[in-house]
């Protein structure tokens, strides 16, 4: 468990979030905090839930699929207008509603 409190839930925020379209950066991190990967992905936001978390109904070249996020709607930010071009697609996502960034942090590794 995490020391760290937890944000905030905001309900109507949330409920504002449904339907908008999003672009997602993934920053993955090893146990001693490198890159080790980075992603972007896109698409539109199909449930807020406390519980269940945020539930993102992929565009572009993974559609058809989701991708769920934690439960934490603090994370999305306004998109400027504008063509978005992904670098690993090189899918354009024109005037998104949202953008929101994660670190993933590997879990550490036992020293035996």
């Amino acid at each position: 468990m995490s020391d760290q409190p937890q944000p905030e839930w905001d309900q109507a925020f949330a409920d504002a979030l449904l339907g908008k379209t999003v672009i997602v950066g993934l920053t993955y991190v090893n146990d001693a905090d490198e890159v080790t990967r980075r992603v972007q992905i896109h698409g539109v936001i199909g449930l807020a839930d406390r519980t269940e978390g945020v539930r993102l109904d992929l565009q572009g070249v993974k559609a058809g699929q989701t991708y769920w996020l934690p439960p934490q709607v603090d994370n999305f930010e306004p998109a400027a207008p504008g063509v978005y071009r992904l670098k690993e697609t090189g899918a354009e996502v024109v005037d998104p509603d949202f953008i929101s960034t994660w670190t993933i942090h590997a879990p550490a590794t036992a020293n035996d």
